[in-house]
């Protein structure tokens, strides 16, 4: 599984570990592995996936993304892309939540992308 994981190079990938749920058909079944030992994988697979995602959000550097604010933190501004959330740098414009602005990325880390506003 790790190997198509590594294969597929996916934008986005949410792992969870087994949950035993009521209404499931696994859920009358006995059940005895400890949560330490069910979360080892799911770590494996997003340590592999932190890899991918950095390596795809290094290649967003310089371009830029019409992107929806969704709050203000502090000095900045949050908001998403259609495929991804980015911490907007609000030192040139003000955004107001709801706009949508035009953000030019500087900075990519593992999960997120930082932009600056750009004049539309």
């Amino acid at each position: 599984m790790v190997e198509f994981v590594e294969r597929m190079k996916f934008e986005r990938l949410g792992v969870f570990t087994y949950s035993h749920e009521e209404s499931t058909h696994a859920f009358g079944m006995e059940y005895s592995l400890s949560q330490e030992v069910k979360q080892e994988p799911a770590n494996h697979f997003m340590d592999v996936q932190e890899q991918i995602s950095y390596d795809l959000n290094q290649e967003k550097i310089g371009k830029t993304f019409k992107v929806l604010i969704d709050k203000k933190e502090g000095g900045h501004f949050v908001g998403r892309t259609e495929f991804d959330s980015v911490e907007v740098d609000a030192s040139k414009f003000y955004c107001r939540v709801g706009d949508f602005v035009q953000a030019k990325v500087f900075e990519a880390t593992e999960f997120d992308l930082y932009g600056e506003v750009v004049e539309n």
